[in-house]
């Protein structure tokens, strides 16, 4: 592709303007802040740019005095996808966890609090919440990002948690539309179908997108899924029948929509990054995530060409692409104008998100058993991490147990044979067995048959979905694997 000489003149400002891309390092990169001047209008954040939150805070000033009404995107779901926490893992549990407790108005204070912190480090646009509906107990990406597999309770969490977020300034953004949910396919990696009737789909899927819109959710996230009944031909990121004719039209949604990560092998390995970026616009999109993975000035220049390029072939009209990079401007101006309200976010409530966590944990007891009292083996059974998760952040109770109870040890098991591996490490040692979605790995389930054979009072902890039968002496389900949930449910293995 031809590579255009980088101007100031309109098109290639709007061109820019839609772009939301990642860049490397915990500094502002030269290259970034010369786009900033040019017209780049978002950027986005992932682990690999934080440090701490007073590095993020130093970084989004140095972008902000190159263009003060700058867009800061962030995936900060908090629970198992955290960007803000990812070394530490998150002081916030997730959406299951949240959903599991059922107190919309917990979820309003713990969205609160999240979008309090993130403001105060200068992020003020959070791709959050998830609204699907978790009806296909298999699916391998959405699982506790979601608050549950009820419609309606998915619903009424999600307006609170577009409430409580946008409360501080922050934008929230409903995904994955029009519903991620029942799906066994994992969008990073190929192109998930969703066959659904269209009574299913409006009744189960839909609701908590109109209950997004109805609380006034800034933005919505499409999802590289495709939905037969919708678009038997494009995933709704690059649908015109889905973005504009359902959510614009149907639906009634006026804010900004935001596609998933295009380099995703759903987008990128179909359609090819560059062409996929233009019909994304075409098909009505406005701002266009890129960055999980490319994170390059050439990334940028190659999607700011195609998109010119398709201007000038007709490709895409040049009106669209307008009103697009306008959108972009008007929830800048939006964040700015709360950030700058009086009172905006309220007090802080620094230990929401362990009451959460505690009020989250559900404990069951399936036979009688001692007291933990003493040191313990603590044998996590880890799955491969999906890429939204990802594999930097710590989770498991091993680091609390061995606080509260000094002399425990840890270690870490995946297939094959993980449970005889696990018994052997703990040599005679009461174990505590951490799993994560064990219905949804054979060889898990398999682990802990060969400890509750060999060791009947064998504590379980499910750090997923708890979709399996309650088993082990104490089975403690913690709805997610947050940092504080780990603390959460040390602190029940210990109080028995």
């Amino acid at each position: 592709m031809t590579t255009f000489t980088t101007g100031t003149d309109t098109l290639t400002r709007d061109a820019l303007a839609v772009l939301q891309p990642g860049f490397d390092g915990t500094t502002a990169p030269d290259w970034v802040r010369r786009r900033l001047g040019e017209g780049l209008a978002s950027v986005a954040l992932f682990g690999r740019n934080v440090a701490s939150a007073e590095q993020v805070a130093a970084l989004t000033a140095q972008l902000r005095a190159e263009r003060d009404d700058l867009l800061v995107a962030i995936d900060e779901e908090s629970g198992d996808v955290t960007r803000l926490e990812v070394r530490t893992g998150s002081s916030f549990p997730g959406a299951h966890a949240l959903g599991a407790v059922d107190d919309t108005a917990l979820t309003r204070d713990v969205a609160r609090e999240l979008g309090r912190r993130l403001a105060a480090c200068g992020v003020n646009f959070n791709w959050a919440p998830s609204a699907d509906v978790n009806a296909n107990p298999a699916n391998p990406v959405i699982g506790v990002r979601s608050f549950g597999g009820d419609t309606a309770l998915v619903s009424r969490h999600t307006a609170a948690y577009v409430e409580g977020l946008q409360s501080t300034g922050v934008a929230a953004c409903a995904k994955h539309f029009p519903g991620h949910g029942d799906t066994n396919v994992d969008s990073h990696h190929a192109l998930p179908h969703i066959d659904l009737d269209a009574t299913t789909l409006h009744e189960r899927e839909l609701e908590p997108f109109r209950a997004a819109i109805a609380a006034g959710t800034r933005a919505v996230m499409s999802a590289h899924i495709r939905v037969p009944v919708l678009d038997p031909d494009r995933p709704a990121t690059l649908s015109r029948r889905i973005l504009t004719g359902l959510l614009r039209e149907e639906l009634g949604y006026r804010g900004l929509i935001v596609t998933d990560g295009m380099e995703m092998q759903a987008i990128s390995g179909t359609y090819g990054l560059e062409h996929g970026v233009v019909l994304a616009l075409a098909a009505g999109a406005d701002a266009i995530c890129v960055g999980g993975g490319l994170c390059d000035e050439a990334t940028v220049q190659r999607l700011q060409d195609a998109l010119v390029t398709a201007v000038r072939t007709g490709e895409l009209s040049e009106e669209r692409l307008a009103d697009a990079a306008a959108r972009v401007r008007a929830l800048a101006a939006w964040t700015a104008s709360v950030r700058d309200a009086p009172g905006c976010g309220g007090a802080p409530q620094p230990e929401i998100g362990l009451t959460a966590a505690r009020r989250a944990v559900e404990v069951t007891r399936t036979a009688p058993a001692a007291p933990v009292t003493g040191p313990v083996f603590v044998a996590t059974f880890s799955p491969a991490p999906n890429i939204a998760v990802g594999d930097e952040t710590p989770w498991g109770v091993g680091p609390e147990l061995e606080r509260l109870l000094p002399g425990t040890a840890s270690g870490t098991f995946t297939e094959p044979d993980a449970g005889a591996r696990a018994l052997k490490a703990a040599g005679g040692r009461r174990v505590v067995a951490v799993v994560r979605d064990e219905h949804r790995h054979p060889w898990m389930g398999s682990a802990l048959d060969t400890l509750l054979d060999a060791e009947p009072d064998t504590v379980v902890i499910e750090m997923g979905v708890p979709q399996s039968a309650p088993r082990g002496a104490l089975h403690i389900a913690t709805h997610g694997a947050a940092r504080v949930c780990g603390v959460a449910a040390a602190e029940a293995v210990v109080a028995g």
